[in-house]
């Protein structure tokens, strides 16, 4: 009872402190920094970005004792989800901080639930091995779960959307388990304490009560589908692009060049924005609520919603690229909102329902590039304050999930949970590969394989080869029963052997034998190189021993 009690006490701690850093990075960047940008003359605002991306640069390039840090956050989450062997470091924690900050800060188009995220996982990981004890193997990720639940609650002022993404995350198709209580917890007390700091209690997207009066009618539920199609298609695109933009980062080109370029785009984009939508709205995850003005505005063109589009995917993906640090689950929902409003302007229906589609379109997208459909539901039902939206939403996001096939804007997301026996069977073949292996020259007689091998060293099986080792099939004692005893000093092992086996290759995983000797039925499969000589073999006793110890070693999730 005292562990469980100091279990539950550590679920509010990581939630209280999320708050609190979530609380200090959301003042700096869009109190302190992007509100200064957005009011500084053209030619400074238009600067703005490109500064600020080359002061992350040079953060994560030489502010940890000379080592470059990646730019990744909320993708270090997942991949620590996944990886025992990639920890979440807390030495990292302040220059990924200061980096997301100064990006967003200056009007980078990211979002900082990337920098939320990471750090409350950050801090959930750092707890839990400060108290290790109060944890079984099985929830060696509890806290990590919580402490990413907690930091998006804290960003989007979404208790239930942290949890849910925090659960979702990891997986394409599937919810991570054993962390829900820990989640909801952490996620609570984080919103609670960065409301208390902040004094932030306004919705992200306070839509007003009169503009989600809609009747759920043929037209609203068909332009929902449509909303769900298009997103579903847009965010198959853009996880491209995204997936682009971090190789391309990662590449051996001069980080110094794709700095400088990213920095030329940026401003770029921001002064075109000037021109021709006569508001900033390249900057910043919604240039300070700018943009949601702009875009829910009935005067707006589809020609001009389409470019302002456009200029979202570049200046996201121009962030990614040159190495700025920041999330994509609000450029994602930006996105949505655009595609959702586009769709509204050929299906009217009416002003007061002028933000149905928008948010639709924010709900479809996040689900669709983020594959978190619960998630991206409850986000708008709680940003938006207005419950109305869920079921046309549910519509839109289970069109966009089969639209957007096996993309994901994350690299670390996996299909679906797997059990550690699974996971161990993705082992290569070689992990319980015995080189000692009983062979028999295919023209020897039956006698040598059942006096030389099968009595003598309990081997029922042993695999038959030619004169330069190489496989010619597996003998079975049981194959001797059909054959006189008397002649066994004359009927050879080529003659009985079994030959519609395939052997395995180094390449082959555990999971790949495995079937492999259930359709032969053998219990000693043969290993063979490139030239098709026998190197080794894999019995059912090495593949049960090797689950067991690394059961014993490493621990399960």
């Amino acid at each position: 009872m005292r562990n469980r009690l100091l279990r539950f006490a550590t679920y509010i701690a990581v939630g209280v402190v999320t708050g609190l850093l979530v609380a200090a990075v959301a003042v700096l960047s869009e109190k302190v920094l992007l509100e200064r940008v957005l009011h500084l003359p053209t030619w400074q605002m238009v600067a703005a970005p490109a500064l600020g991306l080359w002061a992350a640069v040079l953060v994560l390039r030489w502010a940890y004792f000379g080592r470059q840090l990646p730019s990744s956050t909320s993708e270090e989450y997942i991949r620590s989800y996944h990886d025992r062997n990639h920890p979440m470091q807390l030495r990292h924690l302040p220059f990924r901080l200061v980096a997301g900050i100064l990006t967003v800060g200056s009007g980078g188009a990211v979002g900082l639930e990337g920098p939320s995220i990471y750090a409350g996982s950050t801090t959930g990981s750092a707890m839990q091995r400060a108290a290790r004890r109060l944890y079984r193997n099985r929830e060696g990720y509890a806290l990590l779960v919580a402490g990413a639940a907690a930091g998006v609650s804290a960003i989007f002022q979404a208790p239930a959307t942290g949890v849910l993404f925090a659960l979702e995350a990891p997986y394409r198709s599937d919810l991570g388990r054993r962390a829900l209580l820990p989640a909801l917890l952490s996620s609570a007390s984080s919103y609670v304490v960065y409301v208390l700091v902040t004094g932030f209690d306004d919705l992200p997207f306070d839509v007003g009560t009169d503009m989600v009066r809609v009747r759920f009618g043929y037209r609203e539920l068909v332009g929902a589908a449509v909303v769900g199609a298009l997103c579903g298609l847009a965010a198959a695109a853009f996880s491209r692009i995204v997936g682009a933009s971090k190789r391309l980062h990662e590449s051996d080109r001069p980080w110094w060049l794709l700095a400088l370029i990213g920095g030329v785009v940026l401003s770029g984009l921001a002064l075109a924005s000037d021109f021709l939508f006569d508001a900033p709205l390249s900057l910043g995850p919604t240039a300070e609520g700018q943009l949601l003005t702009w875009v829910l505005n009935p005067e707006e063109s589809l020609a001009l919603l389409g470019t302002l589009l456009a200029v979202r995917v570049v200046a996201t993906s121009t962030v990614l690229a040159s190495g700025g640090v920041g999330g994509v689950f609000i450029p994602l929902a930006v996105f949505g909102l655009i595609i959702g409003r586009m769709v509204g302007g050929w299906i009217e229906l009416g002003p007061e329902s002028l933000a149905f589609f928008p948010f639709i379109g924010v709900a479809a997208f996040l689900a669709a590039g983020y594959r978190t459909p619960l998630a991206a539901v409850m986000f708008v039902a709680e940003s938006t304050g207005a419950p109305a939206f869920v079921v046309p939403a549910l519509i839109a996001v289970a069109v966009s999930q089969v639209l957007i096939g096996s993309s994901s804007v994350s690299q670390y997301q996996r299909d679906s949970r797997t059990g550690h026996l699974e996971r161990r069977l993705e082992m290569p073949v070689n992990s319980a590969m015995a080189t000692d292996v009983p062979t028999v020259a295919a023209d020897a007689p039956i006698s040598e394989f059942v006096w030389g091998i099968a009595l003598p060293r309990k081997q029922l099986e042993a695999a038959v080869v030619g004169p330069d080792r190489n496989f010619m099939g597996v003998i079975r004692l049981s194959d001797t029963r059909e054959v006189d005893r008397n002649d066994w000093m004359t009927v050879t092992c080529g003659e009985v052997m079994e030959t519609d086996i395939e052997p395995a290759r180094p390449s082959w995983t555990l999971r790949e034998v495995t079937e492999a000797m259930a359709d032969a039925d053998i219990e000693l499969y043969p290993v063979v190189d490139s030239g098709g000589r026998v190197v080794g073999a894999v019995t059912e006793n090495a593949i049960v021993k090797l689950v067991d110890f690394l059961n014993e070693t490493q621990g399960n999730r």
